[in-house]
Parts: structure tokens; C-alpha cells; sequence
């Protein structure tokens, strides 16, 4: 009996694949999340039960959403009265294990990012029919304090009502709970009777039992059942000024938070890049968020604003005081704030960091605030030299915090470059409420009370970070480690710190307490690996590779899903094997079309940095050699437009094009990889002709307002035309290797400047200069006129006049290969080329056995097929529409290539 796929998304999120199947085919009849909470160490379990009502076996998949912040440690299967453990392993382990289940031809499951907050799990199993399958996932994180409180979020999507459906939260504080609230979407109309509350003194509950009726009546629900969030807020008493210390089994966990302290006065100066990649929304929100920031300064602090592109920009060249009339003055220079040019990040974090040294103020805590949205491309380009010199100049005297804004900026620099300075990174996304983001950041570190916390451990060891910079008011100090001999009568902790302009001591013989809580070691476990991962980024060589192999260890003992482990997931026979991986901040943005909050931008994308235009075309990537058919599913050998008689095989390699793969929106999903060399074999099936097949490169075009681009094949030995500016006289030009990508391309700016990017290296030429560097070369940068070109390991960023070119190269030795992403273009309506394609306009005309697309009043037929998105490295695989290339250029194949033998 055929196999039929069904999927089902869970944990907040419920979703059924297959909007084709009816809902009774399948039933979620029970769902249970269970979240204990103490010493604000969360361990959260979700327990889902399904049952396949059909006659005939269906693949169920457990589909989870879990906050980022937050280390996956168990899960299980139960069905058919045996259980299925995940296993964490070491992720070279893991990946092995992967790569021969990948070359059996199977799949791989994913952890990923889908948002601000949170990240997915999901695997799968096939339920024979009329049977049933349990899915349990335990997962753990440390509630973070900001701004007076702490959150515990769920979120709910089912897609269909449960008629078990139970959230359960309990919290075990021995400070004292202050006060408890639940919020967010699903406490809001008809739900909000579904939860019951209770508190008292140190312990809290809270219920959520929506019945079948209550889950479609909300202001976010429907037929389908919930949509939204359940977010538990809380705090703590703080009747001790040491804080809360809790003991057991010879550990201990600290949290620190005074607040009867005085406000400390701040020295606060503003970094901003007004670079051309800043264009737009980006710019205005900054604006508005420089503005409100300013209104909240207090007279006794003192500030500067520095804007940068190219150069340096000052509003004033020293710290002022926040009095009426300089708040007035910055609030003009700030609405005034223009974009254009470079990004010399280095300059002017050099001049902020001065600024603050030349105006030091006796009992005043000074901070430094970056916000980019992009690499550095001006002045000095190399990064670690840039860390070099940040460092030297801060000296460790004052934090500095870099807010990235949306996904073209380098995370993983401002990440390792705020660590080095006591700071953090945090991510702006580019969305409608990017001000309040900035904003909100900035009432994060508003307030300092303390500066130059030493946390101090008598008769203790293996002790969590204990020295920081500053500490804010309403945020939090924890501390875990191991008490030496387990003797807590010779643990003694004390904090020191500086208030103002005296030093203060905090202590209390009395402030310990013992507990039978089990979480206590893996509080101190869970720090430890999240700072070891931080401590990672900041060295190299041996000391990096101690670090990596001791946050591997605890990782292996705690069993937590980190980004240096992977899940195994077992199944039953003959079933596949999963792998989930942890992601990274750094690493490449959410899906496009997907239903994360401020998704960025996306490579040669439908929203390029900084351009003036606000939309242009996303060209990239090739799939495949030669011209398989593609049917409906986008599968080689199916029936669709190609060349009659032909069909392609790939080989087996460790890698799998993805499954089509649905978001909650029922949109497809992206899925990252690094893809390796694929070799075709083309397997003739009664050609006409014996002819070969001429193989071909896919690209991608973006769609205005649909979830999915279009693609279309060009023939891999062309010339094509990328770009042409006829404003500016800027052209740029590349050859198609013949198998995957471009081996040279060609920027010509006037009559004599020249630079080209091939396999060797990268050259740049005019009157007066011709220098050729390798790819093996440090990090450098060329000039010619107004031409800038950054040689890095593995992209070349080229910068002329208004307009800025990446160039990546992709693969291995022997086998590498480059592509072009536009980051940024002058506003010239007359431009050509591929990479100034708009977006596609197009309607879907769906047909009982085939799609067509609408575009300019004609119908098309289409495919659906996916493509690895090069502009994104390691690729991003998209799935796409599959449409002949004229249809899609909306012109002549040869007004944009010039085929060479």
C-alpha cells in the first residue's frame, strides 16, 4: 500500500502538512507542555500524542519551536511499545553518521533559526495505520533578567484545535516571588478564562487549559485552531543585597541583582553608520530611535554622536553635558543624519573610544555604542587589525556594544569584537519596529548602578565568569561553580564593586541556602558552555582548541545540543536517520517568506543594502549540469519542460537537496548547506539525436510578494552581461565556467580603471596603478580614482562611487568557482544587466493537473524545482518556480549573454 506523507508541527507549533489531506486523516489528541522553573534555571518537556486514523501508513513529523537561548537535551519516541532515543554525539561524529545515511539517500533533520527568539527542531517517523506515536522533547534554559523581569515564552500554532491541550508552569524561587503576570497573544479575549493562576510566597503556578471552543474564538484564532503567544513574567524578592546563593551536592548558583543603589552617572557615546547601505528605512529608524534615546538622557550624564561613512563625522569633537539645550542641538544634528558612502568602522570606533578617554569623569560609568548594518570597507578593512585597534584604544576601561542591523552585517565580527571589550552584540532586525529595538537596547544599559564587579569565592573552584564592567539596573549578575570539598563552612562569597565614587562591599554570612535542587550542577554546566563558546570566538590556536574541546566535554556530559554537538536521532528499522544541529546568531538569516519577525536581507536580494532603489532582482545559483526534466515536484525525470529523452542522475555525496518543506505559513523553507563538487552523469533514454546535452546554470530572480522566486537555466559556457550603468559608465562582466558558477568577471570604470576577480586573485588596473593579488594573500585592499577593492579569504568586496559588488568564491581547491552579489547601486533607471533585474510580478493559475504563472497577461507553464542560493555562503537552498529564461527575463536570453564556443 502506497505511503503517504503526512507532516505535524509541534510545540507551540502544530502544523499540518498536506492542506490537500483532510484533518481526520490524522488527530493530535493530546499536547502537553511542562516547564519547571527554579533558581530561574527553566526545564521545559512537551509531550505530543498523535494517532494515524487512516487505513494506510503516514510519516508524522514532530515539529519544534525552542527558544534560542536554549539547550535541547533529551528526546524521545514512543510507538508500538518500544522507545527511540536522540543521542548527542560530537558533531564530526555526528556528521559522519549523517553523510552515510545522506549516501544511502536519505535525509537530514534541522535545528535552525525562524526568528528573533526562537529556533526549530523537527524529525520524523512512519505510523502504521490506525496506530499512534508519542514525541517527548526536554529542553533548558536560564531565564535572563532585563529590565526588571524575567520571561518564559511559549508559543502556539496548532492548525487545528486539541482537545487535550494543557500548558503547565511551575516556579520555585527561594527569594520570593514578587510579583507574576502571563501576556503575549493567547492571554488576550476568550482565552484568557483558559488560565488559572496561583502564588504564594516562593512558588507559583500557572495553567492554561484552552478548551476546543476557546481555541478559535481569540483575537489570532480560528478554525485552525491557536495562533500566538503565552509569555510568563516574572521577578524575585531582593531583601538581601548579596543576592540569592543556593547550594547542592557541592555546587552553587549566585544571582546578584541590588537595587537600592544610586544611579551612576554615564559617559555615552553613539557610533552611527550613515553609510550608502544604510538607505531608507534603515536610516530613518535610526533617526527616531537617536532621537527618543536623546529625550531620555539625564542632565548629569554626558554625550557625543559620531556619524561615519568614508570618513568621520562629529556633532561636537568632546562629551557635553545632557542639558535642554545640547539634547536639542544632537536631536537637530541627528534628523539631519544622511547616508552615503563607505564604512570606515575602524576610524570611528577609534575616535569614540578617544572621546571617552579625554573626558574622563570621577564617579561616572562610560559606554561606547555601535550601530552598522555592514562590513568595513573603508580606511581599515581587515578585521582582526580592526580588533587590534579597538582593543588598544578601549583598554578595557569601558564596554562596548555593537548593535547589528539586519543580516548583510558581519554577526560573527561584532560579536567577537564587543566580547573583546566586556560588551555585547545584539541584532537589529530590519523590520517596522527596528526604533524600538534600538531603543529598547539602549534602556538595557541606561541605568548603571555598579562598575568594576569582582564577584570573590572563598572555598570554591571551577567558577562561571566572575568580573564584569558594569551592572545595569534591572538586569542580573549570575554565578555558578563548585565548592571545594563540598565544605560550605568555608565557602564564603562577597562582591566588590564601585559605586559612584566609593567602593562597596557585599556580604552576608547568612545569604546561603542549601537545596535538594538537582539543577544546580547543570545551572553551572549550562554557563560554563555558553561562556566557553563566547571565550571561543576571542582566541586562536592552543588556547581556542582548549576551550572548543572542554566545551565539548560538558557538552557530551550534560547531553546538550550545542553548536559543537548534534542530535542523533534513531528509528525504527529501515527508517531514516536524523541529525539536528545547533545554529548560530552569525549564520545565515531565516528563510525569505517565512514567519519569523524581521527577516533581512537576502543576497543579490529583494532587498539590497543600501541601494536606492528599494527592490531589485536576487540572481544565483546553479543546481545541476545538463537538462534533466523537472515535473511538478522538481524531481529529475519527472515529465515538465527540458529536453526530450534526457534525464539526470546525480551521485551520491554528502549532501541531499532537501524534501519540499513547509514553514507554518505553508511556505517552503530554505534549508543551508555547503555543497560539494557534483559531477553529472547523463544516462540517455531513447534520445533523438546523439547530440550531448549542453549543460546549463540556474538562477534565481526574487518575486514581488510571493513566497517563492523564480529560476531559470542559461547555458554554463556564456558570457553574460551583470551589470551596466549608463549614469556612471560602470560596467561588469563574467564567464560561466561551463559547470557551476563564474571562473572570471570583468568591472570596468571609466575610460582606464579595470579590475578583475578570477581563480588566481583579484587585479586591479588604470593609468597609474596595476597590482594583481592571490587569494592566498593576507587581507588587503586596493585603490584606483574612486575604485576600492578589499581582497578577504573568501570574498572580494569592490566599492565604486554608490555602488558595491561582492565576489564570492565558493568550494574546494581544484574545484572553486565565483558569484557576484550586488549589495548596493546608484539609483540609474536606465541600468541593465542581470543583476539589475526588479523583482518578478507574477499570479500563480493553478490547473487540475499542472501551475501556470501569470506575468504581463501571458500564462506560462512552470515547474516546481530548488536551487542553491550562492549569494549566501554556504549556499541557502530555495526553492523556486522552474521557467524558461526568457520568460523570466521578460526579453531576449541574448540581450544579457553572448555564447561562446
Amino acid at each position: 500500500m502506497e505511503r503517504t506523507v503526512l507532516r505535524v508541527s509541534i510545540f507551540g507549533l502544530l502544523l499540518a502538512f498536506g492542506t490537500t489531506q483532510p484533518k481526520d486523516d490524522w488527530e493530535i489528541y493530546s499536547f502537553h507542555i511542562n516547564s519547571t522553573v527554579s533558581s530561574r534555571y527553566a526545564t521545559t518537556i512537551i509531550t505530543s500524542r498523535v494517532v494515524n486514523r487512516k487505513d494506510e501508513s503516514q510519516e508524522i513529523e514532530f515539529h519544534v519551536r525552542i527558544p534560542k537561548n536554549a539547550f535541547i537535551s533529551k528526546f524521545r519516541m514512543f510507538m508500538d511499545g518500544q522507545v527511540y532515543d536522540g543521542v548527542v554525539k560530537a558533531k564530526e561524529a555526528a556528521q559522519q553518521q549523517y553523510s552515510d545515511a545522506v549516501s544511502r539517500g536519505e535525509s537530514a533533520g534541522i535545528v535552525s533559526s525562524v526568528g528573533r527568539t526562537l529556533e526549530e527542531f523537527k524529525t520524523s517517523v512512519t505510523v502504521a495505520a490506525l496506530k499512534k506515536v508519542t514525541f517527548e522533547l526536554t529542553y533548558e534554559e536560564l531565564l535572563k533578567r532585563t529590565l526588571g523581569k524575567y520571561e518564559l515564552q511559549i508559543h502556539a500554532r496548532p492548525m487545528q484545535p486539541v482537545k487535550d491541550f494543557k500548558v503547565d508552569v511551575y516556579i520555585q524561587e527561594n527569594a520570593g516571588i514578587n510579583f507574576i503576570d502571563v501576556k503575549g497573544g493567547l492571554s488576550t479575549g476568550a482565552l484568557a478564562n483558559a488560565i488559572t493562576q496561583t502564588h504564594a510566597d516562593k512558588q507559583a503556578s500557572v495553567y492554561f487549559y484552552p478548551t476546543e471552543d476557546q481555541q478559535k474564538t481569540c483575537d489570532s484564532c480560528g478554525e485552525d485552531g491557536m495562533n500566538g503567544d503565552l509569555i510568563i513574567v516574572y521577578d524575585v524578592n531582593r531583601d538581601r543585597s548579596l543576592g540569592d546563593i543556593k547550594t547542592s551536592s557541592g555546587y552553587f548558583v549566585h544571582h546578584f541583582a541590588p537595587s537600592e543603589l544610586q544611579r551612576i552617572p554615564k559617559n555615552v557615546v553613539f557610533v552611527i553608520d550613515k553609510s550608502g547601505s544604510m538607505h531608507g528605512k534603515k536610516i530613518e529608524q535610526t533617526r527616531t530611535a537617536l532621537i527618543h534615546i536623546l529625550n531620555d538622557l539625564a542632565e548629569d550624564d554626558f554625550f557625543g554622536l559620531i556619524t561615519f561613512d568614508s570618513s568621520v563625522s562629529y556633532w561636537k569633537r568632546e562629551l557635553v553635558q545632557a542639558d535642554s539645550q545640547n539634547v536639542k542641538s544632537a536631536k537637530e544634528f541627528a534628523g539631519s543624519i544622511r547616508e552615503q558612502g563607505g564604512t570606515n568602522i575602524n576610524q570611528a570606533l577609534l575616535d569614540g573610544s578617544r572621546m571617552l578617554n579625554e573626558n574622563p569623569r570621577k564617579g561616572s560609568a562610560s559606554i561606547l555604542i555601535l550601530l552598522t548594518d555592514g562590513d568595513p570597507t573603508s580606511g581599515v578593512t581587515n578585521l582582526e587589525q580592526i580588533n587590534r585597534n579597538v582593543m588598544e584604544a578601549i583598554q578595557g576601561k569601558f564596554p562596548l556594544y555593537c548593535l547589528g542591523f539586519g543580516f548583510d552585517v558581519n554577526f560573527s565580527f561584532l560579536e567577537k569584537l564587543s566580547l573583546l571589550n566586556n560588551g555585547v552584540a545584539r541584532r537589529i532586525y530590519a523590520d517596522a519596529d527596528a526604533d524600538l529595538q534600538l531603543k529598547g537596547f539602549y534602556d538595557e544599559v541606561a541605568n548603571p548602578l555598579l562598575t568594576d564587579v569582582t564577584m570573590i569565592y572563598n572555598g570554591a573552584g571551577n567558577l562561571t565568569q566572575t568580573n564584569f564592567s558594569q551592572y545595569y539596573n534591572g538586569s542580573e549578575i549570575v554565578v555558578a561553580g563548585q565548592i571545594t570539598d563540598n565544605n560550605i563552612e568555608t565557602f564564603v562569597p562577597r562582591v566588590v564593586a564601585i559605586s559612584r565614587n566609593a567602593s562597596i562591599v557585599f556580604s552576608d554570612k547568612n545569604s546561603t541556602t542549601k537545596s535538594t535542587d538537582s539543577n544546580i550542577q547543570r545551572v553551572w554546566a549550562y554557563l560554563t558552555v555558553k561562556q566557553l563558546l563566547e571565550k571561543e570566538l576571542q582566541y586562536s590556536g592552543d588556547e581556542k582548541e582548549k576551550m572548543r574541546n572542554e566545551t565539548l566535554r560538558l557538552s557530551l556530559k550534560y547531553n546538550f545540543v550545542t553548536p559543537l554537538t548534534s542530535m542523533v536521532v534513531t528509528k525504527p528499522t529501515k527508517e531514516k536517520t536524523e541529525v539536528l544541529h545547533k545554529p548560530s546568531e552569525g549564520g545565515p538569516p531565516p528563510p525569505h517568506g517565512g514567519h519569523s519577525h524581521g527577516q533581512g536581507n537576502f543576497g543579490m536580494a529583494a532587498f539590497p543594502r543600501g541601494s536606492s532603489i528599494s527592490t531589485q532582482a536576487r540572481v544565483g545559483t546553479s543546481y545541476r549540469r545538463g537538462r534533466p526534466h523537472y515535473g511538478m515536484s522538481g524531481v529529475p525525470g519527472e515529465r515538465g519542460y527540458g529536453h526530450p529523452g534526457y534525464h539526470q542522475l546525480l551521485p551520491s555525496v554528502p549532501v541531499a537537496m532537501p524534501d519540499m518543506d513547509y514553514d507554518m505559513t505553508g511556505r517552503f523553507k530554505p534549508v543551508a548547506v555547503d555543497l560539494p563538487m557534483i559531477r553529472p552523469t547523463i544516462l540517455p533514454v531513447t534520445p533523438p539525436t546523439s547530440r550531448p546535452v549542453e549543460p546549463d546554470i540556474r538562477f534565481l530572480l526574487q518575486a514581488e510578494k510571493q513566497s517563492l522566486p523564480l529560476c531559470f537555466d542559461i547555458p554554463a559556457r556564456s558570457m553574460l552581461r551583470l551589470l551596466y550603468l549608463p549614469s556612471t559608465g560602470l560596467s561588469v562582466n563574467g564567464a560561466l565556467d561551463g559547470m557551476r558558477g563564474f571562473n572570471w568577471i570583468v568591472v570596468n570604470f571609466s575610460p582606464s580603471i579595470t579590475i578583475t576577480v578570477d581563480l588566481g586573485g583579484v587585479g586591479i588596473k588604470d593609468v597609474q596603478v596595476s597590482r594583481m593579488v592571490s587569494w592566498q594573500a593576507d587581507h588587503e585592499t586596493l585603490t584606483a580614482g574612486s575604485a576600492t577593492v578589499i581582497k578577504r579569504d573568501t570574498e572580494v568586496d569592490i566599492a565604486v562611487g554608490e555602488t558595491r559588488l561582492i565576489i564570492l568564491r565558493h568550494g574546494f581547491t581544484g574545484e572553486e568557482f565565483l558569484w557576484p552579489v550586488l549589495r548596493q547601486r546608484s539609483s540609474d533607471n536606465n541600468a541593465g544587466g542581470i543583476l539589475a533585474l526588479k523583482p518578478a510580478i507574477y499570479e500563480e493559475v493553478h490547473q487540475p493537473l499542472s501551475t501556470k504563472l501569470k506575468i504581463k497577461d501571458q500564462e506560462i507553464s512552470v515547474s516546481r524545482s530548488v536551487a542553491p542560493d550562492y549569494s549566501f555562503s554556504p549556499a541557502v537552498v530555495l526553492p523556486c518556480w522552474l521557467i524558461p529564461a526568457e520568460s523570466a527575463l521578460q526579453a531576449p536570453l541574448a540581450d544579457f549573454t553572448h555564447i561562446s564556443g
